[in-house]
């Protein structure tokens, strides 16, 4: 009873202070939440489900008698709805006490929350954002449910699901480096927005940011920074793709990718704050959330990839995984890494095994981000990157053998 009335006093205050005055106020204030949610509790301690219903009838009618009077000055109907649920988290209060009062203090932060949300809806948002979101949430709640997870093909090599997950997880981390760009705003510097693209792609990040610096030479110091943090976020990447495809894989490259990633945020750090004083124009492009063909084409080469590794391993032995990965490193150090614990996960290496194509992998990849430094940015970039990449590589190694 205790909690049903707190309840309605908490969704009730709220609603009082938007309710108004005079013949036009809304229909419910303080008092009739507090009511009303006693009398669900009261219904359900009395007399059930069937007692419920017909006070839940009763207040429907009230609203819509409340809603008649009220249409013209104010057409919403969130105090009606609100009370109306009110009354049925009352009634849960008597049978899930903690639940009800769960939902009840989210119902009122929601409620408390409007300017905010319909500023973000009408002013933040924009049209591709909302249909970014829209394609996230199809892709995990509508076709990755419907996938089989099992594996297929030759050699039994490829998991739809698995890959499936891989796409949800590209744009998931796509669209929160995105919603962190967006939030930080592009004053905040390079390093932000290195950080946040290298979620997409660190070696295009390198490249960009190399540009930049070659136009804008004052920018050298933060361009350097985001440039380096871009490697944080595939680490961090890699560490995500192996979770999701065999976290025995993960377990195993724990220490090589903490000290690779520790390493790379170390010397990141040191040029954010060597850039503090310098800020990315107002008028920087921010783009969308994420590429959705991207993200599917990088799911069809890792299940390439996969399935050529596998073919190798038959045909050549560990030799030839790791002849595949330093291939694919060149161009790409996630898909090595998810087609090696995709073999793993379909029990066709083992997870030492899988370590040193990563690690490779990580390497060759390495190589194309430093061709790509110097070719973008110039010397003057390159010899500030370049140390930062090799570090970050070296400690790796240096991880693997420790956790020999």
């Amino acid at each position: 009873m205790g909690v049903a009335l707190g309840i309605g006093l908490l969704i009730g205050i709220e609603r009082e202070r938007r309710k108004g005055e005079g013949p036009a106020r809304a229909i419910a204030g303080v008092r009739t939440f507090a009511v009303v949610s006693l009398l669900g509790a009261v219904s359900v301690m009395i007399g059930e489900a069937m007692l419920l219903a017909v006070a839940a009838a009763g207040l429907a009618v009230l609203i819509a008698i409340g809603y008649a009077r009220t249409l013209k000055q104010d057409p919403g109907l969130t105090t009606e709805i609100a009370l109306l649920l009110t009354l049925l988290l009352g009634a849960l209060a008597m049978r899930e006490p903690l639940l009800a009062a769960g939902l009840g203090a989210g119902v009122a932060i929601l409620l408390a929350a409007r300017d905010y949300m319909h500023h973000f809806v009408r002013r933040v948002l924009t049209a591709q954002e909302l249909n970014d979101a829209l394609v996230l949430a199809a892709a995990t709640l509508v076709v990755l449910p419907l996938i089989p997870d099992r594996h297929i093909g030759p050699y039994n090599a490829i998991n739809p699901h698995t890959a499936w997950t891989i796409v949800v997880l590209m744009l998931a981390i796509g669209a929160a480096g995105h919603v962190a760009l967006r939030t930080l705003g592009p004053r905040y510097g390079l390093a932000a927005a290195g950080l946040a693209s290298g979620f997409v792609s660190s070696t295009a990040t390198i490249g960009s940011m190399g540009e930049r610096a070659s136009r804008e030479p004052a920018l050298l110091a933060p361009a350097v920074a985001g440039a380096v943090l871009s490697t944080v976020a595939t680490i961090l990447l890699i560490v995500a793709i192996l979770a999701a495809a065999s976290m025995d894989t993960l377990r195993a490259m724990t220490v090589p990718l903490l000290c690779a990633g520790t390493t790379a945020i170390t010397y990141g750090v040191l040029f954010t704050l060597r850039a503090a004083d310098h800020n990315v124009p107002e008028q920087a492009h921010i783009g969308r959330a994420f590429s959705p063909g991207t993200a599917l084409l990088f799911a069809l080469v890792i299940s390439g990839v996969t399935l050529l590794s596998a073919a190798l391993v038959d045909w050549m032995g560990s030799g030839g995984l790791i002849a595949a990965a330093a291939m694919t490193g060149f161009a790409d150090a996630h898909a090595t890494a998810a087609s090696a614990a995709s073999l793993v996960a379909s029990a066709t290496i083992t997870t030492n095994q899988a370590t040193l194509p990563i690690l490779l992998g990580l390497t060759t990849n390495t190589v194309s981000k430093i061709v790509v430094a110097f070719v973008s940015g110039g010397r003057r970039y390159a010899m500030q990157v370049v140390p930062g990449l090799l570090l970050t590589v070296i400690a790796a190694w240096l991880g693997w053998l420790l956790a020999r």
